[in-house]
């Protein structure tokens, strides 16, 4: 069985939960086994590096530190991109610079080398292995489903962080939705920024980014939108109130790439709290899957 040291991240154990369901029970199906890193604590995605160079840094550095020390042979993976890009970002700076390394060391108090490798959710679903697995997992397929992709800004930049290939037209997504019977849109915004934590702090100035991602979705024939990431869905999904009164229509659903997977997969709706969405997602869903005739079939 594929190992590696998870970091689950604040969101998928608070306003994530059907998420972090749908993660458990999609890796679990396709024999990835995740290791939750022991007393992890937040990464500091929101506001720490900017109040503070060294607390941005120690923050996730030392949830890198314990994985390092309890799974030195497994590499680390977080299902939010905000955390992705954070511990990311540590491992990146502790392998350039050894002042760097000494100071994050010295704050979290135990040796930290960043010998492992930090991946996303989308980089270990898109690997052959992978695929084959998610494809021999599912159980139903959906139909006459369009999807939008949306993988937000920190899953794939800084490409010189990251590695990303693909800044602008990333793909991995689009080739997992495809396994499910979904039909992903042509659109413009998938790596464009929904705002972050700004939607709280700079409101304003950050709710024009999630309309557009909203309005370009729909004009591109979506009926639902896709994520990579909690932070990007809760603010796709609890804006929408706001989008509905300033842009007129309906709202959008939006859910995991995972959620998708698991009901493709068999999972029932409670099974993974899909009822938790501010956007109801059940009758789309069951409309969409082959053979469903009504909402019980999730």
């Amino acid at each position: 069985m594929i190992r590696y040291s998870y970091f689950p991240g604040c969101a998928t154990e608070s306003t994530a939960k059907s998420t972090r369901l749908a993660n458990d029970f999609v890796f679990d199906r396709i024999g990835i086994d995740l290791v939750e890193i022991k007393d992890w604590n937040c990464c500091g995605a929101t506001s720490a590096h900017v109040l503070s160079e060294a607390l941005g840094l120690s923050l996730p550095a030392r949830s890198l530190a314990r994985a390092e020390a309890d799974h030195p042979d497994l590499d680390i993976v977080s299902g939010c991109a905000s955390c992705y890009a954070r511990l990311k970002l540590a491992n990146f700076k502790v392998r350039s610079d050894k002042g760097t390394r000494y100071m994050a060391e010295k704050v979290v108090g135990r040796p930290y080398e960043a010998k492992r490798e930090v991946y996303n959710f989308l980089d270990i679903l898109s690997s052959e292995e992978a695929l084959r697995g998610i494809e021999a997992a599912i159980l139903r397929k959906f139909a006459r489903l369009n999807v939008a992709c949306y993988y937000g800004c920190l899953n794939i930049r800084p490409a010189e962080v990251t590695g990303a290939k693909d800044r602008e037209n990333p793909l991995m997504m689009d080739e997992i939705a495809k396994l499910t019977g979904a039909v992903p849109v042509e659109w413009g915004f998938k790596t464009e920024c929904c705002g972050a934590a700004h939607q709280n702090d700079a409101a304003r100035e950050a709710r024009p980014l999630v309309w557009r991602i909203l309005d370009n979705a729909r004009e591109n024939g979506a009926d639902m939108v896709l994520t990579a990431c909690p932070m990007c869905n809760m603010n796709l999904e609890m804006r929408q109130g706001e989008y509905v009164k300033k842009r007129g229509g309906k709202t959008i659903p939006v859910l995991s790439i995972t959620e998708l997977l698991a009901i493709a997969m068999g999972a029932g709706g409670e099974r993974i709290a899909i009822d938790t969405h501010h956007v109801p997602v059940m009758r789309i869903v069951a409309k969409a899957l082959r053979g469903a005739e009504s909402e019980a079939a999730i």
